[in-house]
């Protein structure tokens, strides 16, 4: 499932993900530090989506290192689920980038937010990054488009993520 929104590449996959009452804060706004959670939970749909049921990537090890996000517009709370765009935004020998863009429910293409996730693979038994596999970068590089533009891009330079 995929919705068409500026700078959200075609090959993005795209997930209903319900926004608690309780993810709310004082200006009955989506509270900043939920977005990661919405981030989270549609990794979760594209990594079964990607990699299919018979992998577990919880198994096998993925882990977070660096997060970034713009919040460009205050979310208010709706009874549909909000629309989160996920993808690969580059591969690495260990690691890759997953770019994200939050929009409303059906009807309400706004962009709320936008962000970053790298992710490294894992060896959880060596406690030690291990290379991805052939069927890892084949399955990333089937929904690898542009990484998102963020606003401290300016002076990222090559080697600086």
């Amino acid at each position: 499932m995929s919705f068409s929104l500026p700078d959200v590449p075609e090959v993005a996959s795209t997930f209903d993900i319900t926004v608690r009452w309780s993810d709310l804060d004082a200006y009955a706004h989506v509270n900043n530090v939920q977005y990661l959670r919405l981030f989270e939970e549609a990794r979760v749909y594209a990594f079964k989506a990607w990699f299919g049921q018979g992998r577990d990537l919880i198994d096998e090890g993925m882990l977070v290192v660096s997060q970034a996000i713009d919040y460009l517009l205050p979310m208010s709370f709706a009874y549909a689920p909000a629309r989160v765009a996920v993808w690969c935004g580059g591969v690495g020998g260990a690691s890759f980038e997953l770019g994200y863009a939050v929009a409303g429910p059906v009807g309400d293409d706004t962009v709320y937010a936008r962000g970053r996730v790298s992710l490294v693979a894992y060896d959880l038994r060596e406690q030690r990054p291990r290379r991805l596999g052939a069927e890892e970068r084949e399955a990333l590089a089937a929904v690898t488009g542009p990484p998102p533009v963020l606003r401290g891009d300016a002076g990222r330079g090559r080697g600086s993520r």
